[in-house]
């Protein structure tokens, strides 16, 4: 079978590429930019995003599987074109159907996949490892991390450990019809955060709490709309029970353990001046 990957650079869409052709399956991986993907010369790349539906037809061309996301990869809005997308997969001959999702109601595009003829499986992670990249500069510079909210406690996921579960719901059977929640083994807070990060890299990385209002003025210097303001605000004050219970979903689907945030930041500690 031949399988798009959409969103083939990020932080899901990379690993589900590599993993996909480690298993010997062929990979389509599409990606807005193919000159800076630097994806694995095995993997076909093709130029293409999917707020651009007919823009998609060679892409699709003989694919049997896919994996989509929600959002538009450039601005992280929630794609409208959903039916005409898979109207287009249906008629290329796509049958299976992995769908990203980026935030806890159901998108337009989760729909529209549900009401068509494919098998499908919903993929809902709880907070990315990779998220912690955001203090990557201050470990670096200060060794410190300033956060607020700091008995919040997130079952954060190793990316690639979304990735595995995606490329198995993609390539056997069993997995139609299934929302699959996604954690890592344990639900850390911020400070249990900043400790692994301080016991992994050798060297000591202290949090610094924040009140809450100089963090929420911070996402707002940002540019985050009121409505991410008040999501983040959610996440951290009461969050989903899955956002902070750890699940046995990735050992159900892949038959492998969910990777630790201590591995995580062995793999990235480059980025944290490690």
């Amino acid at each position: 079978m031949t399988i798009l990957v959409a969103g083939a650079t990020g932080n899901v869409g990379r690993p589900l590429v590599e993993q996909l052709l480690e298993a010997g399956h062929q990979v389509r991986a599409l990606t807005r930019d193919p000159a800076k993907a630097d994806l694995p010369a095995a993997a076909e790349v093709v130029a293409g995003n999917l707020t651009d539906t007919a823009g998609l037809a060679a892409a699709l061309s003989g694919v049997t599987a896919a994996h989509l996301i929600t959002y538009d990869g450039a601005d992280f809005s929630p794609l409208t074109n959903g039916e005409e997308l898979m109207d287009l997969a249906e008629m290329a001959g796509v049958r299976r159907v992995t769908v990203l999702k980026g935030d806890l109601d159901k998108s337009p595009l989760e729909r529209a996949v549900e009401a068509s003829g494919v098998d499908w499986t919903h993929l809902s992670p709880v907070e990315f490892m990779s998220n912690t990249l955001e203090w990557s500069e201050s470990v670096r510079t200060e060794g410190a991390v300033r956060e607020a909210f700091p008995e919040t406690r997130s079952a954060m996921i190793h990316d690639a450990d979304i990735a595995a579960v995606a490329a198995v719901a993609l390539t056997s059977d069993g997995h139609a019809g299934q929302e699959y929640w996604l954690t890592g083994p344990e639900a850390l807070t911020p400070p249990e955060k900043v400790r692994v990060i301080s016991e992994e890299l050798g060297r000591a990385v202290r949090y610094i709490e924040l009140p809450r209002d100089e963090i929420v003025a911070q996402w707002r210097e940002s540019g985050y709309s009121e409505e991410d303001v008040e999501f983040f605000i959610t996440m951290r004050t009461n969050p989903p029970e899955a956002g902070r219970t750890p699940l046995p979903t990735v050992q159900n689907v892949t038959g492998k353990p969910p990777r630790t945030f201590a591995q995580w930041v062995r793999e990235n500690a480059a980025a944290f001046g490690g």
